[in-house]
């Protein structure tokens, strides 16, 4: 690091942050590593850079440091204003951040060509904060790519597959909506406190949607139906929906008796299509 400021060891000493677990809060101590995390989001100097939960501000500094345009943290919890203040004292109006829910942020303050996303996410609010992204009211949306590091079975399930366990609601909304892949693995060593588990860092690149906007909130609907009884078989699952359920699968070449975790993104695709037209 080329910046002046202390070690992130001695910030969480003088300001006692100790993580709070109840915010998922595990912090990376070394800035050689968000270093490295920073580097795999790729050239970062012509991008304003949203990071959700700076926390002391590791990967906060190593963001400013590696060029990032301009980067806006958002942090709920208030206890790391100083630590923020300073970092801002440092690298002047390169860097702001906001002290709220990041949930409720108003990203169209934010809108410009290049606006990425890097964070190291709190534990137990990621998938909100992810298929919030997804479920963006435009496409292409507000950001041209997420680098973020998750649990290792958050990333797996936005990766996963057909026919695997971790294949579900998320692998399916990440997959319609980008270009996602597993880039770097992170041992819980590599945290304070030490996680119960490993994580990984994943990148998402949005892609054109093969759905038009107006039938995005049927298919939410479709695969919420879906996996909230994943154990049925998808005629099971669907057949509250409007019209002859069976016909829609078997038209579109999905055998009902299937299970919902063995049809493929562009085969929900194909249905929601086909169901969206009659009605």
């Amino acid at each position: 690091m080329s910046d002046t400021l202390p070690p992130l060891r001695e910030v969480i000493k003088e300001y006692k942050l100790t993580a709070n677990k109840a915010l998922g809060q595990n912090y990376i101590l070394d800035l050689n590593l968000t270093g490295k995390i920073v580097s795999l989001a790729g050239d970062l100097t012509n991008s304003i850079v949203l990071e959700i939960g700076p926390g002391p501000g590791g990967l906060t500094r190593s963001l400013l440091d590696q060029d990032a345009l301009k980067v806006v943290s958002v942090e709920i919890d208030n206890r790391f204003v100083p630590a923020l203040t300073n970092i801002r004292k440092h690298y002047g109006k390169r860097f702001e951040f906001y002290c709220m829910d990041a949930l409720k942020f108003d990203y169209s303050s934010l809108v410009d060509d290049e606006l990425q996303i890097v964070a190291n996410l709190p534990y137990n609010s990621a998938t909100k904060f992810l298929v919030q992204w997804l479920l963006s009211g435009t496409w292409p949306p507000f950001w041209t790519g997420i680098t973020l590091l998750l649990q290792k079975e958050v990333g797996e399930r936005i990766t996963a597959q057909p026919n695997s366990k971790t294949y579900g609601r998320l692998s399916i909304l990440s997959q319609l909506r980008s270009e996602a892949k597993i880039l770097m693995n992170i041992p819980a060593q590599a945290f304070t406190p030490v996680p119960k588990v490993d994580s990984v860092v994943v990148q998402i690149v949005p892609k054109q949607s093969l759905l038009p906007q107006n039938a995005m909130p049927l298919f939410e609907k479709v695969i919420a139906m879906a996996f909230n009884q994943r154990r049925k078989m998808i005629k099971s699952s669907l057949r509250k929906l409007p019209g002859n359920i069976l016909e829609s699968l078997i038209t579109v070449d999905i055998d009902p008796t299937n299970r919902p975790e063995q049809i493929s993104v562009s085969k929900y695709i194909e249905l929601v299509t086909l169901i969206q037209s009659r009605f």
